[in-house]
């Protein structure tokens, strides 16, 4: 298991973060809310439709280097749209992501 997908778990185990398109979608407005993580083979359709509604709140969005499978064995859940509640969980995704 890669680092940034090892700290998206850690989100998970911390009650940190939101998985799914809808989810993250309704959670976009919130207070709780740092930026949001995609898989590398996420469709071009759910990309831009994430970063849509994340530029309209003025949230962050970055896209990791692992897939929708990989997210599945380590969070439990096949998808490839992550809310982090947390703002040093989010940095270390964003650290992990620009070490590669």
């Amino acid at each position: 298991m890669n680092k940034t997908l090892s700290t998206v778990c850690l989100c998970r185990r911390a009650g940190k973060l939101v998985s799914g398109f809808d989810a993250v979608c309704g959670g976009l407005s919130g207070k709780d809310f740092c930026g949001v993580v995609l898989a590398s083979d996420i469709s071009e359709k759910t990309e831009k439709e994430i970063c849509f509604a994340a530029n309209k709140y003025g949230r962050r969005v970055v896209k990791a280097d692992f897939t929708m499978d990989e997210a599945q064995s380590a969070v439990g859940k096949r998808a490839g749209v992550f809310l982090i509640q947390d703002e040093g969980l989010y940095g270390a995704v964003i650290k992990h992501i620009g070490e590669k």
